[in-house]
């Protein structure tokens, strides 16, 4: 069911059917990560611009490297014609329903996850092929967490749920403006403080993206929201970040308080 989100852009209601590392100076590598990346959508997150002012922070040259290996991933699009770009796609479906054959890289089946058609790679056009990337690495890294959402285990839901891929890509693309990720130094006191955080572990923006994701899916029950709500949702999200990146003593990914939120 194809509805708005109140201002006028696209958002697809889902309907309920069933209840159902160690730390160091350089730019840390988690053993094994891969490089899958993207751009686009039009997102029906929160964009919120910053004020006026905005302040410039100086770089450590290993937060340069680490910012400029995290832009290279977030300007990589989603492109169906490469077959890594294909396999990530096969590797998602079955990391997330594993034991169910999946017929086609176009397929109905697609829409059980969330996406907006049988051709998920028309969803990436706003959080690109990181935004797969960023699913993938959820389902893998935390599956108990990631199945808790897909299935919509939690809490009491909504008869008309957020669709579960298609939020997921709105999160990626609301914490690249959040932290203003395509910059070429960071411009607010919470994007300097990620990219320390960044530095400590290579894989901190995956992990936010799982934080969030938890974070979101928290705030949904808490405000009782329906498809309608998903922007005001967003926007909740993304103060309650806001707010921990600006807490005292957070050192590593791992310190903020949302961490807690993900399970294994």
């Amino acid at each position: 069911m194809r509805e708005t989100d109140g201002k006028g852009g696209p958002f697809v209601a889902v309907r309920r059917v069933s209840q159902g590392p160690p730390r160091g100076s350089g730019c840390r590598s988690s053993p094994g990560s891969t490089a899958w990346i993207g751009r686009g959508l039009s997102c029906v997150c929160a964009q919120r611009r910053d004020n006026n002012t905005r302040l410039l922070f100086d770089l450590t040259p290993s937060q340069e490297e680490c910012l400029r290996r995290l832009q290279s991933r977030i300007d990589v699009a989603y492109d169906s014609s490469k077959k890594e770009h294909q396999e990530a796609l096969w590797a998602l479906w079955y990391a997330a329903y594993p034991g169910v054959e999946l017929y086609g890289i176009i397929s109905d089946q697609w829409k059980e996850m969330g996406w907006q058609g049988k051709d998920p790679s028309t969803d990436f056009r706003g959080g690109g092929f990181i935004s797969l990337e960023n699913l993938l690495f959820f389902a893998k890294n935390y599956p108990k967490s990631f199945q808790d959402l897909l299935q919509k285990r939690e809490g009491v839901r909504a008869m008309w749920e957020y669709p579960f891929a298609v939020a997921g890509v709105n999160i990626t693309f609301m914490l690249i403006q959040m932290l203003d990720l395509q910059a070429a130094k960071p411009t607010s006191m919470m994007a300097s403080v990620f990219l320390k955080l960044l530095s400590e572990n290579e894989r901190a923006f995956d992990m936010l993206y799982c934080m969030s994701f938890k974070m979101m899916d928290q705030q949904w029950l808490a405000m009782r929201a329906s498809y309608m709500d998903f922007n005001l949702v967003m926007k909740s999200t993304r103060r309650q970040l806001e707010q921990e990146l600006l807490l005292e003593d957070i050192q590593r990914i791992e310190d903020m308080p949302s961490y807690s939120l993900l399970k294994r």
